[in-house]
Protein backbone atom coordinates (compact mmCIF):
# COMPACT_ATOMS: atom_id res chain seq x y z
CA UNK A 1 0.00 0.00 0.00
CA UNK A 2 1.21 3.63 -0.91
CA UNK A 3 2.19 6.48 1.69
CA UNK A 4 -1.78 8.03 0.00
CA UNK A 5 -3.59 4.52 1.07
CA UNK A 6 -2.25 4.60 4.23
CA UNK A 7 -2.63 8.57 4.71
CA UNK A 8 -6.65 7.27 3.98
CA UNK A 9 -6.81 4.33 5.85
CA UNK A 10 -5.45 5.94 8.70
CA UNK A 11 -7.67 8.57 8.61
CA UNK A 12 -10.31 6.32 8.34
CA UNK A 13 -9.10 4.82 11.26
CA UNK A 14 -8.79 7.36 13.42
CA UNK A 15 -11.97 8.74 12.83
CA UNK A 16 -13.97 5.69 13.73
CA UNK A 17 -11.83 5.30 17.04
CA UNK A 18 -12.03 8.94 17.72
CA UNK A 19 -16.12 9.02 17.35
CA UNK A 20 -15.78 5.82 19.47
CA UNK A 21 -13.75 7.01 21.86
CA UNK A 22 -16.14 9.48 23.43
CA UNK A 23 -18.39 6.77 24.52
CA UNK A 24 -15.92 4.64 25.73
CA UNK A 25 -14.70 7.31 28.33
CA UNK A 26 -18.26 8.18 29.24
CA UNK A 27 -19.10 11.26 27.58
CA UNK A 28 -19.72 11.81 24.18
CA UNK A 29 -19.49 15.40 22.09
CA UNK A 30 -22.84 14.98 20.01
CA UNK A 31 -23.48 17.96 17.05
CA UNK A 32 -23.48 17.88 13.49
CA UNK A 33 -21.13 15.70 11.98
CA UNK A 34 -17.48 17.54 11.85
CA UNK A 35 -15.96 17.50 8.04
CA UNK A 36 -12.37 16.29 7.54
CA UNK A 37 -9.96 18.19 4.81
CA UNK A 38 -8.48 16.02 2.83
CA UNK A 39 -5.42 17.79 3.13
CA UNK A 40 -5.63 18.37 7.20
CA UNK A 41 -2.39 17.49 9.11
CA UNK A 42 -2.85 13.76 11.19
CA UNK A 43 -1.93 14.03 14.47
CA UNK A 44 -1.18 11.32 17.11
CA UNK A 45 -2.39 11.11 20.11
CA UNK A 46 -0.55 8.83 22.23
CA UNK A 47 -2.58 7.66 24.84
CA UNK A 48 -5.96 8.28 24.83
CA UNK A 49 -6.92 9.49 28.94
CA UNK A 50 -9.60 11.95 27.86
CA UNK A 51 -11.94 13.03 25.05
CA UNK A 52 -11.16 16.91 25.54
CA UNK A 53 -7.57 15.84 23.34
CA UNK A 54 -9.22 14.55 20.23
CA UNK A 55 -11.63 17.47 20.72
CA UNK A 56 -9.20 19.96 21.00
CA UNK A 57 -7.18 18.64 17.73
CA UNK A 58 -10.39 18.15 15.90
CA UNK A 59 -11.80 22.14 16.93
CA UNK A 60 -8.26 22.95 15.79
CA UNK A 61 -8.20 21.57 12.41
CA UNK A 62 -6.46 18.65 12.62
CA UNK A 63 -7.24 15.11 12.38
CA UNK A 64 -7.28 12.99 15.59
CA UNK A 65 -5.71 9.47 15.70
CA UNK A 66 -5.37 7.85 18.57
CA UNK A 67 -2.60 5.35 19.35
CA UNK A 68 -2.52 2.32 21.12
CA UNK A 69 -0.60 1.38 23.80
CA UNK A 70 -2.48 -1.62 24.72
CA UNK A 71 0.72 -4.12 24.86
CA UNK A 72 3.35 -2.20 25.31
CA UNK A 73 4.43 -2.82 21.50
CA UNK A 74 6.54 -0.42 19.52
CA UNK A 75 6.14 -2.77 16.22
CA UNK A 76 4.01 0.09 14.57
CA UNK A 77 6.40 2.94 15.62
CA UNK A 78 8.44 3.52 12.56
CA UNK A 79 4.87 3.98 10.73
CA UNK A 80 3.75 6.09 12.79
CA UNK A 81 6.77 8.23 12.29
CA UNK A 82 6.40 8.19 9.32
CA UNK A 83 2.85 8.79 7.98
CA UNK A 84 1.96 11.15 11.03
CA UNK A 85 1.90 15.01 10.86
CA UNK A 86 2.30 15.75 14.77
CA UNK A 87 2.42 14.40 18.10
CA UNK A 88 0.28 15.36 21.24
CA UNK A 89 1.51 13.74 24.48
CA UNK A 90 -0.95 13.47 26.82
CA UNK A 91 -1.58 13.88 30.71
CA UNK A 92 -0.93 10.95 33.13
CA UNK A 93 0.31 9.73 35.62
CA UNK A 94 4.44 9.54 37.09
CA UNK A 95 7.41 8.31 34.95
CA UNK A 96 9.39 6.13 36.55
CA UNK A 97 12.10 7.90 38.26
CA UNK A 98 14.18 5.29 37.93
CA UNK A 99 14.16 6.44 34.17
CA UNK A 100 16.06 9.55 35.07
CA UNK A 101 18.37 7.82 37.41
CA UNK A 102 16.37 8.44 41.00
CA UNK A 103 14.79 6.33 43.67
CA UNK A 104 11.07 7.05 43.73
CA UNK A 105 9.42 9.46 46.17
CA UNK A 106 6.85 7.77 48.65
CA UNK A 107 4.05 10.13 46.60
CA UNK A 108 5.09 8.96 43.31
CA UNK A 109 2.50 6.70 41.25
CA UNK A 110 4.44 5.44 38.17
CA UNK A 111 2.64 4.75 34.60
CA UNK A 112 1.15 1.26 33.95
CA UNK A 113 4.01 -1.11 31.73
CA UNK A 114 2.28 -0.59 28.35
CA UNK A 115 1.96 2.85 28.45
CA UNK A 116 5.41 3.32 30.34
CA UNK A 117 7.17 1.70 27.46
CA UNK A 118 4.97 2.74 24.26
CA UNK A 119 5.59 6.42 25.25
CA UNK A 120 8.90 6.15 26.13
CA UNK A 121 9.60 4.88 22.70
CA UNK A 122 7.69 6.97 21.36
CA UNK A 123 8.55 10.14 22.63
CA UNK A 124 12.44 9.94 22.06
CA UNK A 125 12.03 8.66 18.64
CA UNK A 126 9.83 11.52 17.59
CA UNK A 127 12.33 14.12 18.71
CA UNK A 128 15.54 12.69 17.38
CA UNK A 129 14.51 11.19 14.35
CA UNK A 130 11.85 13.52 13.04
CA UNK A 131 11.67 17.51 13.05
CA UNK A 132 8.07 17.40 13.31
CA UNK A 133 5.61 19.16 15.66
CA UNK A 134 5.44 17.94 18.90
CA UNK A 135 2.79 19.42 22.04
CA UNK A 136 3.38 17.74 25.48
CA UNK A 137 0.43 18.29 28.06
CA UNK A 138 1.67 17.88 31.50
CA UNK A 139 2.81 14.93 31.76
CA UNK A 140 3.58 15.04 27.83
CA UNK A 141 5.61 17.93 29.13
CA UNK A 142 7.74 16.27 31.06
CA UNK A 143 8.18 13.19 28.70
CA UNK A 144 9.90 15.68 26.40
CA UNK A 145 12.33 16.47 29.50
CA UNK A 146 13.12 13.04 30.41
CA UNK A 147 13.43 11.96 26.93
CA UNK A 148 16.14 14.75 26.17
CA UNK A 149 18.17 13.41 29.43
CA UNK A 150 16.62 15.76 32.06
CA UNK A 151 15.33 15.08 35.42
CA UNK A 152 11.98 15.74 37.71
CA UNK A 153 10.90 17.52 40.64
CA UNK A 154 8.92 14.56 42.13
CA UNK A 155 7.27 15.65 44.14
CA UNK A 156 6.41 19.81 44.21
CA UNK A 157 4.57 20.35 47.80
CA UNK A 158 7.56 18.53 49.79
CA UNK A 159 10.32 19.57 47.65
CA UNK A 160 9.46 23.04 46.90
CA UNK A 161 6.85 24.02 49.31
CA UNK A 162 3.86 24.93 47.22
CA UNK A 163 0.75 23.83 46.07
CA UNK A 164 0.27 23.00 42.30
CA UNK A 165 -3.45 21.25 42.00
CA UNK A 166 -4.94 24.51 42.10
CA UNK A 167 -4.97 27.47 39.57
CA UNK A 168 -2.20 29.46 39.50
CA UNK A 169 -0.01 32.62 37.83
CA UNK A 170 3.13 31.56 35.00
CA UNK A 171 5.18 33.85 33.64
CA UNK A 172 6.26 33.52 29.88
CA UNK A 173 9.79 34.59 28.31
CA UNK A 174 8.85 37.24 25.98
CA UNK A 175 11.70 36.01 23.29
CA UNK A 176 9.95 32.55 23.51
CA UNK A 177 8.02 30.99 20.56
CA UNK A 178 5.55 30.30 23.35
CA UNK A 179 4.86 34.11 24.05
CA UNK A 180 4.64 34.69 19.92
CA UNK A 181 1.71 32.47 19.99
CA UNK A 182 0.14 33.60 23.16
CA UNK A 183 1.15 37.38 23.09
CA UNK A 184 0.86 37.51 26.87
CA UNK A 185 3.83 37.17 29.18
CA UNK A 186 1.39 37.11 32.70
CA UNK A 187 -1.68 34.72 32.89
CA UNK A 188 -3.26 32.20 34.88
CA UNK A 189 -3.64 28.38 33.79
CA UNK A 190 -5.33 25.54 35.11
CA UNK A 191 -3.20 23.37 37.10
CA UNK A 192 -3.20 19.41 38.20
CA UNK A 193 0.42 18.36 38.44
CA UNK A 194 2.43 17.49 41.50
CA UNK A 195 5.72 17.25 39.57
CA UNK A 196 8.13 19.45 37.40
CA UNK A 197 10.95 19.77 35.43
CA UNK A 198 13.86 19.22 37.50
CA UNK A 199 17.44 19.14 35.72
CA UNK A 200 16.66 20.50 32.03
CA UNK A 201 17.06 18.29 29.10
CA UNK A 202 19.01 18.62 26.21
CA UNK A 203 18.34 21.10 23.09
CA UNK A 204 15.64 22.31 25.62
CA UNK A 205 14.64 25.75 27.23
CA UNK A 206 12.95 27.10 29.98
CA UNK A 207 10.58 29.40 29.01
CA UNK A 208 7.95 29.93 31.43
CA UNK A 209 7.59 29.39 35.40
CA UNK A 210 5.29 29.90 38.45
CA UNK A 211 5.78 32.27 41.11
CA UNK A 212 7.80 29.59 43.09
CA UNK A 213 10.08 29.10 40.55
CA UNK A 214 8.45 25.93 39.05
CA UNK A 215 9.18 25.04 35.59
CA UNK A 216 5.84 25.59 33.77
CA UNK A 217 6.89 25.56 30.12
CA UNK A 218 9.72 24.08 27.82
CA UNK A 219 10.79 24.61 24.23
CA UNK A 220 13.23 23.37 22.03
CA UNK A 221 16.33 25.43 21.21
CA UNK A 222 15.70 25.02 17.45
CA UNK A 223 13.92 28.13 16.30
CA UNK A 224 12.74 26.04 13.35
CA UNK A 225 11.23 23.14 15.09
CA UNK A 226 7.69 23.38 17.13
CA UNK A 227 8.41 21.13 20.21
CA UNK A 228 6.70 22.80 23.31
CA UNK A 229 5.80 21.10 26.57
CA UNK A 230 3.26 22.68 29.08
CA UNK A 231 2.39 22.09 32.56
CA UNK A 232 -1.14 23.27 32.30
CA UNK A 233 -3.96 21.88 30.27
CA UNK A 234 -4.75 23.57 27.21
CA UNK A 235 -7.40 21.01 25.89
CA UNK A 236 -9.63 22.22 29.04
CA UNK A 237 -9.48 25.56 28.86
CA UNK A 238 -9.38 26.26 24.88
CA UNK A 239 -13.00 27.36 25.06
CA UNK A 240 -13.09 29.97 27.64
CA UNK A 241 -9.09 31.13 26.70
CA UNK A 242 -8.14 32.18 23.78
CA UNK A 243 -4.11 32.18 25.19
CA UNK A 244 -5.12 27.77 25.18
CA UNK A 245 -7.14 27.93 21.52
CA UNK A 246 -4.12 30.24 19.98
CA UNK A 247 -1.53 27.83 21.45
CA UNK A 248 -3.61 24.42 20.36
CA UNK A 249 -3.98 26.00 16.67
CA UNK A 250 -0.63 27.37 16.65
CA UNK A 251 0.65 23.55 17.21
CA UNK A 252 -2.04 22.10 14.03
CA UNK A 253 -0.56 24.83 11.97
CA UNK A 254 3.00 23.79 12.56
CA UNK A 255 2.15 20.26 11.47
CA UNK A 256 0.04 21.74 8.55
CA UNK A 257 3.09 23.91 7.29
CA UNK A 258 5.68 20.76 7.88
CA UNK A 259 3.24 18.72 5.80
CA UNK A 260 3.21 21.13 2.82
CA UNK A 261 6.99 21.36 2.85
CA UNK A 262 7.33 17.70 2.94
CA UNK A 263 5.14 18.05 0.16
CA UNK A 264 6.74 20.04 -1.88
CA UNK A 265 10.54 18.50 -1.64
CA UNK A 266 8.99 15.14 -2.56
CA UNK A 267 7.60 16.68 -5.91
CA UNK A 268 11.17 17.94 -6.46
CA UNK A 269 12.44 14.56 -5.28
CA UNK A 270 9.99 12.90 -7.73
CA UNK A 271 10.72 15.84 -10.80
CA UNK A 272 14.88 15.51 -10.53
CA UNK A 273 13.36 11.43 -10.88
CA UNK A 274 11.15 12.34 -14.09
CA UNK A 275 14.30 14.67 -15.68
CA UNK A 276 16.95 11.54 -15.30
CA UNK A 277 14.78 8.80 -16.83
CA UNK A 278 13.63 11.15 -19.78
Amino acid sequence: MNSLGRRSLLIALGVAIAGLAGFQIGKHTSGTPWNVPADAPLIGIASLTSEQYIRAVRESGGIPIVLPNADGSTEKLSEYLAILDGLLLPGGADIPPSEYGEKPHETVEVLDDNRYLFEKALCRAWIKKTDKPMLGICLGGQWINVASGGTLIQDIPSEVGSNHRISHPVSVEPDSRLFSIVEERDFDVNSSHHQAVGDLGKNLRIVARSPDGVVEATETTDPDRFLIGVQWHPERLMFDDQRQMKLLRAFIEAAYEAKKQREEAWKVEMAKSLEKDT
